[in-house]
């Protein structure tokens, strides 16, 4: 702890879009202070050079990866590095005492064998799976207190379980008959250079990618089947809208009932009592992206189909808060044993 009482907090890919709003979310954390940024790629460079929103509030210099280096700084880190980096990094910030909240895929997957077929690289060691701890907060909270070691979820995971875990929990939906149709912001490609995510190739467009294929499907499916006791598979269609920030989930399911939308409404939100984050709209009302943008809320809405006798889930989240920055806070404050809201209540940013 520092002289104020405070938890040392480092940031290793504090260059990536999830490191930068950690930054920007952290500045606000009463018991938080940051005392390293790190970057393999720009060790020793103001971290403003990169980000010059930065200038004249946040001002450190860009330190390198070591994991004895930054045990003398820090007493928890968060890990946003690329997928594979993590999975040789993580454990050895473990092995030196820290506290570590892993942003990214590669602690998620509970198989090793799954991560190498969905990911085409190598798994991190087994025993390292087992201890994280996957904290989807507003259904696993109870694991994350007190652990060392946590799994953040991914962003269109956080959004798809968010709007299916109470339904399927009660026995509404058939679990054979899930269909997940989302939507997402560019900066969820992250910063490097891609051309898919070039201003020509995103504007005026809207791609659908990575149909059956994307690596967040078996996060999902691993969660989902845990939830409903029995195995659960999804078809999960993602698509690139022209917007910076934001993931909508449009989920369809058939339903094992008569069930109307204030139905839901009242399962939801009977669910989600008590947790701040998540917000269950009035029957008739659907959340928009803009409506969560800056914020860590997830908003869901319903239309059930009697017709049809689907329901049609809406779940909308910032995708670097809820999805990535904000809910690694959340989860470092049930870890900590904190109220689990410190430090995160941000009025969604509008228009």
């Amino acid at each position: 702890m520092t002289v104020e009482g405070k938890l040392r907090a480092a940031i290793v890919g504090s260059t990536g879009y999830g490191g930068v709003e950690l930054i920007r979310l952290l500045q606000g954390h009463p018991k938080v202070e940051i005392t390293s940024v790190i970057s393999s790629s720009s060790a020793g460079e103001p971290i403003e050079n990169g980000f010059p929103h930065l200038t004249g509030v946040f001002h450190r210099n860009l330190d390198g990866v070591d994991a004895a280096e930054i045990k003398e700084r820090a007493d928890v880190v968060f890990t946003a590095t690329p997928a594979g980096v993590s999975a040789k990094l993580a454990p050895q910030l473990l092995e030196a005492g820290l506290k570590v909240v892993d942003l990214s895929g590669d602690f998620r997957l509970k198989d090793g064998g799954e991560y190498e077929r969905w990911y085409k690289r190598p798994a991190a060691e087994e025993s390292y799976l087992k201890q994280a701890v996957f904290g989807l907060c507003e259904v696993f909270g109870d694991r994350a207190a007190g652990a060392e070691f946590i799994s953040n979820p991914g962003c269109y995971p956080t959004a798809t379980l968010l709007g299916l875990i109470p339904a399927l929990k009660a026995g509404w939906i058939k679990p054979e008959s899930i269909i997940v149709d989302a939507k997402s912001g560019v900066s969820g490609a992250g910063r490097g250079v891609n051309v898919g995510v070039h201003y020509a190739e995103v504007n005026e467009n809207f791609k659908a990618y990575k149909i059956n294929k994307h690596q967040h499907i078996p996060e999902i499916e691993q969660t989902l089947t845990e939830i409903a006791g029995e195995p659960v598979t999804v078809t999960f269609t993602t698509h690139l809208v022209p917007m910076t920030r934001g993931i909508m989930a449009t989920m369809y399911a058939g339903m094992n009932g008569a069930y109307s939308e204030q139905d839901f409404v009242d399962l939801y939100r009977n669910y989600y009592e008590g947790r701040s984050f998540v917000r269950v709209r009035d029957a008739g009302i659907w959340p928009a992206t803009k409506e969560v943008s800056g914020s860590n809320y997830c908003d869901i809405g319903f239309a059930a189909d009697a017709r049809t006798g689907r329901v049609t889930i809406i779940s909308v989240i910032d995708n670097l808060v809820k999805g990535a920055a904000g809910q690694a806070i959340q989860n470092l404050n049930l870890m900590m044993g904190w109220e689990e809201t410190l430090g995160l209540g941000y009025t969604p940013v509008y228009p």
